[in-house]
């Protein structure tokens, strides 16, 4: 199974949709169409905030993952943010997340990032496994929080 990454254009939208779609069904997540295509978009049209990645045949995806940018005084410069990343459920654990974060994670670091985060539920014993092996730790001390403004 291939894990090529593909960096995601406008004329991706109807298949990356159909990705995000099933993502969030799966996680009780509830998102409207408008909502997505709204978070979408401006990252498929080249937004400085964020890339998203079409994994495996450009034409017919099996998952994708989306990156967003920032900037971390602690870290020294250039972070990001894996924030989702979807495989279809018919070919996950044969090793695509691995090969998927393995990738991205050697891109972005020669483009000088600095340091890459992401949240877990802690009840999600497979991704935790697939963050671990891909050298990922807990920051003992911190909480992820959130304000929804």
């Amino acid at each position: 199974m291939s894990a090529a990454l593909h960096l995601a254009k406008p004329d991706d939208l109807e298949r990356l949709m159909g990705l995000v779609g099933a993502f969030h069904t799966e996680t009780d997540l509830s998102s409207t169409s408008e909502q997505l295509e709204a978070a979408l978009a401006p990252l498929l049209d080249g937004s400085p905030h964020g890339a998203i990645y079409l994994i495996g045949p450009a034409r017919a995806p099996i998952g994708y993952i989306v990156i967003t940018f920032g900037w971390s005084v602690e870290f020294g410069g250039l972070d990001g943010f894996i924030d989702e990343i979807y495989i279809r459920s018919g070919v996950r654990g044969r090793g695509v997340g691995s090969e998927v974060i393995t990738a991205l994670v050697a891109m972005l670091k020669s483009v000088g990032m600095k340091a890459l985060h992401l949240e877990v539920e802690p009840e999600n014993e497979r991704a935790l496994r697939l963050y671990k092996r891909c050298h990922f730790k807990p920051r003992t001390g911190y909480q992820m929080m959130s304000r929804i403004l």
